[in-house]
């Protein structure tokens, strides 16, 4: 949510931040018509609740000179029924006003690029040695502004789809006959290797500050719709039925939830937190996307990095996100490229965002494996997460971003490390020690 009181004094600032959005104006103009129409109308209701305050006075004086106070008492039932009236208005209107202002999006950071479409993020960086199908490395430079480092091979790896069925590392036929499409049985050294890339990823983000939780799996409205733009969200959304509970698409929801209405204090930030959890998501807009295999599913485990800080600081600790997430994936050996998203394409939490893509070389193009977003307060406010200063308490700021995600990291590792006969897959080095073996084969 807005800081109500910027908007009051600086309008145009959130009217240039809607436009680049592709949102338009109609938001924060419907926010001041409606909180010019409660501003009025409370005018009234308080110069009236004055009237009868004065009245009742009146009443007062003429009982003890022993007058006739009845017409003054008619004057008080008629104000009475004007202030009910007007309450019920001003009610009415400050509840329609509240909720154009919770759709009122954050404020872009300066530093993103006006602009919309996927295609139009721009390239920030490349990482890594990337093997390329010589059909695909016009796609690959493209991608990477002839700025990507590659292997050139004479063959197409087989995908992750095939590679799964070859070595038995999934079963998605008998848990299509259980569960539907989209749900998945991972077996045998896959299953260890997605244990290792958790446990990996605990270990690296524990050796860097953050502490290591667990939450809850399920949320109420109340907290879901705090801690994110659930009506945006909702189609994503598992809701259980016949209780007041949701199942968690990602453990950001949570970890920010689980500080609402505190005040923290100052020395107690920045803190972080790494969030290990299963996530559930309809996938509803991803229709023929994606259907085979493990990439886009229902339910996948997923390591997050999430950071409360102080204002100030944001910025460095969306840094400080981005870099770690980078850091595993150049220790699994995986290329990837960063893209800055453009102003259209953020949520309506995000003042900014990144995105980390690994090179897939069966597909021949990079895919998101990674969301490192900058809040700001906006989250906060909604949640009315503060800290105490020496100027008074403030909202604090909140970051996020994946450590991991396991099955699409393991989709990247098993079409990255296959060798020429698609009957071995290569364990990244920094997982052995947590796998027990170095190789995935038949």
């Amino acid at each position: 949510m807005i800081d109500v009181k910027l908007l009051r004094e600086d309008p145009e600032l959130f009217l240039n931040s809607c436009r680049a959005r592709g949102y338009g104006s109609d938001l924060v103009e419907s926010f001041f018509e409606l909180d010019k129409k409660w501003r009025e109308i409370t005018s009234i209701l308080n110069r009236t609740k004055h009237d009868k305050n004065v009245l009742s006075l009146e009443i007062s004086k003429a009982v003890k000179e022993k007058k006739d106070p009845l017409a003054l008492k008619e004057q008080v039932r008629v104000l009475n029924a004007k202030i009910d009236e007007m309450e019920r208005e001003v009610t009415s209107i400050e509840s329609e006003r509240d909720q154009k202002l919770r759709l009122i999006p954050n404020i872009i950071d300066p530093e993103v690029r006006t602009c919309k479409g996927d295609d139009n993020n721009p390239f920030v960086k490349f990482n890594g040695n990337a093997s390329v199908f010589h059909d695909d490395i016009r796609e690959f430079m493209s991608r990477t502004e002839n700025k990507g480092v590659y292997t050139e091979i004479d063959y197409r790896p087989l995908s992750h789809v095939d590679l799964q069925a070859n070595l038995d590392l999934v079963d998605l036929e008998r848990a299509g006959k259980i569960s539907g499409a989209r749900f998945y049985f991972i077996k045998n050294r896959l299953f260890k290797l997605e244990l290792a890339l958790m446990n990996y990823a605990v270990d690296f983000l524990s050796q860097r500050g953050f502490s290591v939780v667990e939450p809850p799996l399920m949320l109420n409205y109340d907290s879901m719709a705090r801690a994110t733009d659930i009506e945006t969200f909702k189609e994503s959304l598992y809701k259980i039925e016949g209780e007041d509970l949701y199942l968690i698409a990602t453990s950001e929801h949570p970890i920010a939830a689980m500080l609402r209405d505190e005040i923290l204090e100052q020395k107690e930030l920045p803190l972080r937190v790494c969030g290990v959890s299963p996530c559930f998501r309809k996938e509803a807009g991803a229709h023929g996307k994606d259907t085979k295999g493990i990439f886009r599913v229902h339910n996948f485990n997923k390591v997050e990095q999430f950071i409360f800080c102080e204002p100030e600081y944001s910025k460095d600790f969306h840094n400080e996100l981005l870099a770690n997430t980078e850091e595993i994936y150049q220790s699994l050996g995986l290329s990837y490229r960063v893209i800055d998203f453009c102003s259209a394409e953020l949520s309506v939490l995000n003042a900014r965002k990144f995105d980390i893509e690994v090179w897939f070389p069966s597909q021949g193009k990079f895919r998101e494996v990674a969301s490192a977003s900058n809040n700001t307060d906006y989250q906060s406010r909604s949640l009315n997460i503060r800290y105490r200063s020496k100027d008074g308490n403030k909202f604090v700021h909140t970051l996020n971003n994946t450590a991991l995600a396991t099955t699409r990291t393991l989709v990247a590792i098993m079409e990255n490390f296959q060798d020429r006969s698609g009957k071995r897959i290569t364990v990244p080095d920094v997982l052995v020690p947590y796998t027990g073996f170095d190789t995935i084969e038949k």
